[in-house]
């Protein structure tokens, strides 16, 4: 007799399995005006309700129809559906002025930066997208040539590729007029002599970029809401932001020497705003240590300013990325946050595919430890490369 009943218990539990799951299917199900139905909590947690925080779970203490509900979210935490909704670590940075985007050289900065300026610029911002990169891989990405001189390319979007090279040739020939309307013309040969001298001395490169950058971020801050860079690789990106407390010290001691000159020659009553507008040089360099002071106060101010770094999910790349957050954190420079960019989609198959995946899910655990006190969004790698505003606008969905 208790064998009979086991065998018909046994079907009847799975047609009960799958009627109940039938039901949280059809209660789940999006209405039709798009909002989503609520499921009863009975009916997914049992007669006892859902488990408390610090209570044991188990499979056999839910109800049939929570053990028969397919799941809803890879294993790695990420909830269905996620993509639709804002990011809240990309989406505070609407409020900034200005946005760097930097990281180990082939992770994709270059299209992260532009899809954020792109998504930044449909949500009603005045945007400029400036690539310091010498790869200028944003004209690639937008399918139009670009080049040094500011282009639009759509209603609230512009964009432009400085050139470092011809940024230093025009970096030399300002410092020459200067010195031109500065020095007597005995002086003056000697004085070219040097510039010429110093045009070919390292580090030139990045005085011209860091002029250029003045430029935009000091002069240009009311034609705009916003300014993205997409900046070079690592290293170089982080020895340009170290420049102007670099420069100021410089330029400080320079003005200290100077003004001990002139009041060697016409005393020591003038006060140091008529030194300057006295003499060419003094005036200058006073002109030159208060923008780069503006650019410094405008780069460390954490409610203007913040630097969003680019990583994947790959060794190289996330040792990189810590040793640059950790030296970038030491300038006071805001860390606004992290994109892991190239993220394996969760549907693909076969044992390589697996492998990868597997790896990935170590690296992505490693990158949420390492990185906790940073927000952080991850970006689904696409079927295809990002060339183009269709694909760009689907990176874009994902960062705002």
């Amino acid at each position: 007799m208790v064998a009979t009943v086991r065998r018909v218990s046994q079907p009847f539990r799975r047609h009960h399995a799958r009627r109940r799951l039938r039901q949280v299917r059809v209660r789940a199900a999006p209405a039709d005006g798009g909002a989503e139905r609520p499921v009863p909590v009975a009916l997914l947690h049992g007669s006892h309700g859902p488990a408390k925080p610090g209570d044991p779970v188990s499979a056999r203490g839910l109800s049939l129809s929570a053990r028969a509900v397919p799941r809803l979210a890879p294993p790695h935490g990420h909830r269905a559906l996620a993509d639709r909704q804002p990011p809240v670590l990309l989406t505070a940075l609407l409020e900034r002025q200005v946005v760097f985007f930097g990281g180990k050289g082939g992770v994709g900065k270059t299209t992260c930066s532009a899809a954020f300026a792109l998504a930044a610029s449909r949500k009603g911002r005045r945007v400029l997208l400036v690539s310091t990169d010498p790869a200028h891989s944003t004209s690639d990405i937008f399918e139009r040539h670009i080049g040094p001189s500011e282009r639009q390319l759509f209603s609230n979007l512009s964009a432009l590729e400085i050139d470092s090279e011809a940024e230093a040739a025009r970096y030399i020939a300002d410092v020459k007029v200067d010195i031109r309307r500065m020095f007597s013309p005995n002086v003056l040969k000697q004085a070219n002599r040097q510039i010429d001298m110093a045009a070919a001395s390292p580090g030139l490169l990045e005085v011209a970029l860091l002029d250029r950058i003045i430029d935009l971020i000091v002069d240009r801050e009311r034609d705009f809401d916003l300014i993205v860079f997409d900046t070079a690789p690592t290293g170089h990106t982080l020895q340009l932001l170290r420049m102007p407390d670099a420069m100021n010290a410089w330029i400080q001691a320079l003005v200290k020497h100077r003004r001990a000159v002139v009041e060697i020659d016409r005393g020591s009553d003038q006060t140091p705003e008529a030194a300057a507008a006295a003499d060419p040089v003094l005036g200058a360099l006073e002109r030159r240590r208060a923008r780069i002071g503006r650019l410094r106060s405008t780069i460390m101010d954490r409610s203007m300013t913040s630097f969003v770094f680019v990583t994947i999910p790959e060794r190289l790349a996330i040792e990189e990325t810590a040793r640059a957050a950790e030296l970038l954190s030491d300038t006071g420079v805001d860390v606004g946050g992290l994109v892991v960019n190239r993220v394996l989609p969760d549907d693909l198959q076969g044992d390589f595919y697996h492998s990868r995946k597997a790896q990935e899910q170590t690296y992505l655990a490693e990158i949420d430890r390492r990185f906790k006190r940073l927000s952080r969004v991850r970006v689904r790698q696409l079927p295809r490369d990002v060339y183009g505003i269709a694909p760009l606008e689907q990176i874009s969905a994902q960062l705002l």
